[in-house]
């Protein structure tokens, strides 16, 4: 009886686990500095390859093209100091083959840095990082990936975007 039990209580405790393991929350990596002059390396990644996903992490980057199937290009992105303004985002060089492609997740994380929707009138950025902080829904990434480059910190996982968050640029 003792054998039974002990078991069934193992068997309890995996189904446990597999349902735990599923709703896990996103796991956290190490941001990049959210104003940072060089570009993230990747090492180990084919770049001569089509794009495919960045591996697991954070990536300082925008997205630069939306597939009809949901696959979003990416590339990663670096602060340019100004001489008269205080600066601004830029990509790699014409030419620079760092691009990277994944699916945008089904219940992808946006916190947006203008609002939602498409006025984009509200400031919903934290104060302190220049982060968004206001959830949105996919369709609004989409839409905003569509319309240009955004920069935002990019959270890659299992070869899926899992989280965009936008970075406050006036």
């Amino acid at each position: 009886m003792i054998r039974g039990l002990a078991a069934g209580g193992a068997a309890a405790l995996l189904l446990t686990s597999s349902v735990a393991a599923e709703a896990a929350p996103l796991p956290r990596h190490k941001a990049p500095k959210v104003f940072g002059t060089t570009f993230q390396a990747d090492p180990g990644h084919d770049f001569t390859r089509s794009p495919h996903p960045r591996r697991d992490g954070v990536l300082r980057g925008w997205i630069t093209h939306v597939r009809g199937d949901g696959v979003a290009e990416y590339e990663p992105i670096r602060w340019r100091k100004g001489k008269v303004t205080e600066g601004r985002f830029v990509g790699p060089p014409e030419g620079d083959v760092r691009v990277y492609a994944s699916p945008i997740a089904k219940d992808v994380v946006f916190l947006s840095a203008l609002g939602c929707g498409q006025r984009m009138t509200a400031v919903t950025a934290d104060r302190r990082t220049g982060l968004g902080d206001r959830r949105c829904p996919r369709a609004d990434l989409v839409e905003r990936a569509r319309d240009g480059e955004r920069p935002a910190l990019i959270t890659v996982r299992k070869g899926r975007i899992v989280k965009v968050q936008e970075i406050f640029t006036p």
